[in-house]
């Protein structure tokens, strides 16, 4: 795949502040990307500089390959975590206001935001002013709005905000559907289970700079390790005999056991059906909250 977004080199400093820090990434084309991080990481300002809302002080934004200006900024839908509905507006009308201000015809903005509403149950509710609607119906609200203008780019701050299961995955489905469609989409949430389910790559922000950045694939391999989850009747002091094994820890029904750097892994298969049942034995493979959380105590205590 090919990028449509990079970001080369970018700084931002609020006087003896850095918001931002040299930071670097790729977004490929027609992906889910998660850009991650605590509070008070950066992203925020990351986004706010790629939607042109502030400067960056270094540095350099492309899109398609191009450098990002107001022209190309206008292909891109934003849902920002502050939301911005003006509460008074009737629900359609507050639509076609938005498409208009994306270069929609009122009528074409009007056709579009109405399909959209009975899409999303939400039909019924098109005279009805802004603040008659739930948290989570104005998130949907807000959401058709980002898209009425069919950008080849979203940027989604905390999307699912507000939001019920039902409609969680409802949203989650939608993203899916306009990826296969060639649409990209940035994701910055820190709901991790969703990540997990939806991006194919991450970039993790922490004091102001990237720490994490490739396929989540490839980094839910590298913080795997030789480590593996077994479950058999052997107990966990005869298990942490076995050949190449360094700890053995709980997991659930299971243990975790991890093997020194370089032991082949099919040596312990070996030793370990000569001395007990097996009923299973898998690679570890742990999940974007356990990344998460080492990576980011990993870079604190390398200050």
């Amino acid at each position: 795949m090919d990028s449509i977004l990079q970001l080369e080199g970018v700084n931002k400093r609020y006087g003896d502040h850095q918001a931002v820090d040299d930071i670097s990434f790729e977004v490929q084309r027609g992906s889910v990307f998660g850009l991650l991080g605590p509070n008070g990481a950066g992203k925020t300002t990351t986004i706010r500089i790629v939607m042109r809302i502030i400067a960056a002080d270094s540095g350099r934004v492309t899109f398609d390959g191009q450098p990002l200006d107001d022209d190309r900024r206008r292909l891109i839908g934003y849902l920002p975590e502050e939301r911005g509905l003006y509460k008074k507006m009737k629900v359609l009308e507050h639509l076609v206001f938005l498409g208009t201000l994306r270069g929609l015809a009122p009528s074409e903005a009007k056709k579009r935001s109405f399909a959209w509403l009975e899409r999303f149950n939400l039909g019924e509710w098109a005279t009805h002013k802004v603040e008659d609607l739930s948290k989570g119906m104005q998130q949907k609200v807000q959401f058709i709005g980002t898209i009425l203008h069919r950008p080849k780019l979203m940027i989604l701050d905390e999307p699912f905000s507000g939001l019920d299961p039902i409609n969680t995955r409802e949203l989650k489905d939608l993203m899916l559907a306009m990826t296969e469609e060639g649409v990209t989409i940035v994701l910055s949430t820190h709901m991790l289970p969703q990540v997990d389910e939806l991006c194919t790559h991450i970039c993790l922000i922490n004091r102001a700079r990237p720490i994490l950045d490739g396929t989540l694939a490839n980094i839910r391999k590298d913080y795997g390790g030789n480590t593996w989850v077994i479950r058999s009747d052997m107990q966990a002091a005869a298990l942490a005999d076995l050949p190449g094994v360094t700890s053995v820890r709980p997991l659930r029904e299971d243990h975790l056991v991890e093997l020194a750097e370089g032991s082949d892994p099919r040596n312990l298969v070996r030793a370990l059906v000569d001395r007990a049942s097996v009923e299973s034995f898998t690679r570890f493979v742990p999940d974007l909250e356990n990344i998460f959380i080492r990576a980011v105590e990993e870079d604190r205590h390398a200050q």
